[in-house]
């Protein structure tokens, strides 16, 4: 009986050590930190270094908080720009607690923590877009001068305007970290990265923008198409001028050829018939009977005086190849 007392008292002992090591000791994992509480208020320092820890049993309680980088994913919200462009600006952000025991006695939790920076990165947003024009959200691309256009000056509003990018969707990102983050440290919390997901048109007035931007773009097209018909016409202008001025000296190169040309025919015949007497009267009479070809048809009534050079052969045809 002694002995099954004293292998009860053994096992009780090692029952109460064991369940008095499971309260006092305790692990922490590589990717979170704990904070110790008493009586629900924090005891010493955070503790950062994984591995075996211990406690006060029965009175100190383990807290334990994320070590790794979290997500902050903001609602998307309705903001106006400088330009009073209404959109809908979706952000995210990345954050982790740098200082465990602030954010413990702040915070408490992760809800609480992402509660506190939708209301800090909201704000901070919202005032960021109200300070810029739509394009200096939109694109990344700075120090870029839009070309004056006419058409989009003339036309109603300001959508489709463009404006000089002075900083840029980067920097303006930039500009509501560096504003942001001493707002957050104040929590324990260190903010990573702010960033913008998506950036769109309010639905209610996104038919009508879009219809407007195109109702411009044809504009600019209309008028596009306005100027290539007059540098058409224009080009087509000139190129019968060329035309003419080509076809005019064409046809007085042609002219001064053939001028040449029968001055130079005259002389070979000239020189050909001028032989001789007998010579001169052939070629006289053959240019008389081709004359004769040409002037007499069976229509014609030709009416001649008797000492006419043109009749001289049809009155006396024995003078045929016989001089002057």
């Amino acid at each position: 009986m002694n002995s099954l007392g004293r292998i009860v008292a053994v096992a009780l002992a090692a029952l109460f050590g064991l369940i008095l090591l499971f309260a006092t000791a305790y692990t922490v994992d590589e990717t979170e930190q704990a904070i110790i509480t008493q009586f629900g208020k924090p005891v010493g320092l955070a503790i950062t270094n994984a591995g075996l820890h211990f406690k006060v049993p029965f009175i100190q309680e383990v807290n334990r908080l994320e070590k790794r980088v979290l997500r902050w994913d903001g609602r998307p919200s309705e903001m106006p720009t400088k330009d009073k462009t209404y959109i809908l600006v979706d952000a995210f952000g990345r954050w982790r607690i740098s200082d465990a025991k602030q954010y413990f006695l702040r915070l408490r939790d992760e809800r609480s923590a992402l509660s506190r920076l939708d209301d800090i990165l909201g704000s901070e947003i919202r005032n960021a877009i109200a300070k810029h024009e739509l394009i200096e959200v939109i694109r990344t691309t700075t120090d870029r001068v839009p070309e004056q256009d006419e058409v989009l000056e003339k036309a109603r509003g300001n959508v489709g305007q463009l404006y000089s990018i002075k900083k840029g969707r980067a920097k303006v990102q930039q500009e509501i970290f560096e504003s942001a983050a001493p707002k957050v440290a104040v929590f324990g919390i260190e903010l990573l990265d702010v960033q913008f997901k998506r950036i769109n048109y309010n639905p209610s007035v996104q038919t009508r923008i879009f219809e407007r931007m195109t109702s411009e773009r044809q504009q600019i097209a209309e008028r596009f198409r306005s100027e290539g018909a007059g540098e058409a016409a224009k080009i087509l202008g000139q190129k019968q001028k060329d035309l003419q001025e080509i076809e005019s000296e064409a046809y007085r190169k042609i002219q001064e050829i053939k001028g040449k040309a029968d001055a130079t025919a005259t002389e070979i015949y000239a020189s050909a018939y001028n032989q001789s007497p007998e010579a001169v009267a052939f070629y006289e009479f053959t240019k008389t009977l081709d004359t004769y070809q040409r002037i007499l048809t069976n229509d014609t009534t030709l009416i001649l005086t008797t000492d006419s050079d043109l009749f001289k052969y049809l009155k006396a045809p024995s003078q045929v190849g016989r001089g002057p």
